[in-house]
């Protein structure tokens, strides 16, 4: 989070207020800093935050390039609709990370079923629950009890679950990024 200089809030609860400088011996020392940097910090903004690797990433930008409307927008929808997420903004979780482990130990259910996979992409009108005792994990009840992060509007809240009322946009997105340069990354030019 210090190399890139914002706080990531699906990566970690820390915050960067003590030290806001990049990490190392000459973190605090200017450097230029090219325009191919600046786009690929964007673009490690979305990595970092979501956890997708670079395959997944490429692939999910290919495919807002090939869907209608703006690229940047359509892949902030594709990486917000990711289940992992949608548990963490659900509040099930405290980060991604720990979504992710949730929904691979079997603890999330979408509509009733147990869904194992963490990049299963929701669909709007879908009920996003927890397996039936799972509340009791300490964990699942310590990121019910921390309500520092509001739900998006996205979401709506049911008993015990969240339903997907309607498709993230791109201002959803928790932390400051730079679509144009993410899109502009991925494109070559």
């Amino acid at each position: 989070m210090r190399a890139l200089g914002c706080d990531l809030p699906g990566l970690s609860r820390k915050k960067i207020e003590k030290r806001p400088y990049p990490p190392g011996q000459h973190g605090q020392a200017r450097k230029k800093v090219s325009e191919y940097k600046l786009r690929l910090m964007e673009k490690q903004k979305l990595r970092a935050n979501y956890g997708v690797t670079e395959r997944q990433l490429g692939n999910l930008m290919a495919e807002a390039m090939r869907s209608q409307g703006a690229p940047g927008p359509r892949l902030v929808e594709f990486l917000e609709r990711r289940l992992d997420n949608v548990v963490f903004r659900a509040g099930f979780a405290r980060t991604i990370p720990a979504a992710r482990q949730l929904v691979n130990h079997g603890f999330v259910l979408v509509n009733g079923r147990r869904v194992d996979r963490a990049s299963y992409r929701t669909r709007a009108g879908e009920l996003i629950s927890l397996k039936p005792g799972a509340q009791e994990n300490v964990h699942i009840k310590a990121a019910l009890a921390d309500q520092s992060l509001e739900r998006p509007s996205w979401l709506e809240p049911r008993a015990d679950a969240v339903l997907l009322r309607a498709l993230p946009d791109a201002d959803s997105i928790l932390f400051p990024i730079e679509l144009q340069r993410v899109v502009e990354f991925h494109s070559g030019s």
